[in-house]
């Protein structure tokens, strides 16, 4: 017994066909935007980095997106770095973390890491911006998220 396929079914096929076919090829589209998320005592330094640099490279941009502090009153509230840490998982668009060294750094390490997103501790971010930026301008089809992971890592 033959069965035919519905004209719309046949039709959604044939665009999902279309559609697949453009996906993947060519790398990262121009006018793409990455983001990187960054501790809060790191973020200026971060953001006038990427002001400097253009805030992109390769016709992609690159954010800095300041997370909430993780100490008010010389207390480490846990609950805003794991917040912190699932908000960067939860973009599609994030590369990187920056976190700055302290009582709390590392504790967002693990959520981070589970999601491929590069997790740096460190003291001043305008050099780690620099090898995010080169890292997406180096990166060729792969994901630019696995390009700036394997770079800063």
């Amino acid at each position: 017994m033959r069965r035919h396929l519905s004209p719309l079914l046949t039709w959604g096929l044939v665009v999902l066909v279309v559609l697949g076919v453009g996906c993947g090829q060519g790398g990262v589209s121009a006018g793409a935007t990455v983001s990187v998320y960054v501790a809060a005592p790191l973020c200026e330094e971060a953001r006038r980095e990427l002001k400097t640099a253009g805030e992109g490279a390769q016709g992609v941009m690159v954010h800095a997106i300041c997370l909430a502090p993780v100490q008010r009153d010389r207390r480490v509230r846990l609950a805003v770095a794991g917040s912190n840490a699932r908000r960067a998982t939860e973009d599609s668009t994030s590369v990187a973390f920056l976190e700055s060294p302290g009582p709390a750094a590392g504790f967002s390490r693990r959520i981070v890491e589970s999601a491929d997103i590069a997790w740096v501790e460190t003291s001043s971010a305008a050099p780690v911006v620099r090898r995010v930026l080169h890292a997406v301008a180096d990166a060729d089809d792969s994901s630019l998220r696995d390009a700036v992971r394997e770079s800063l890592g």
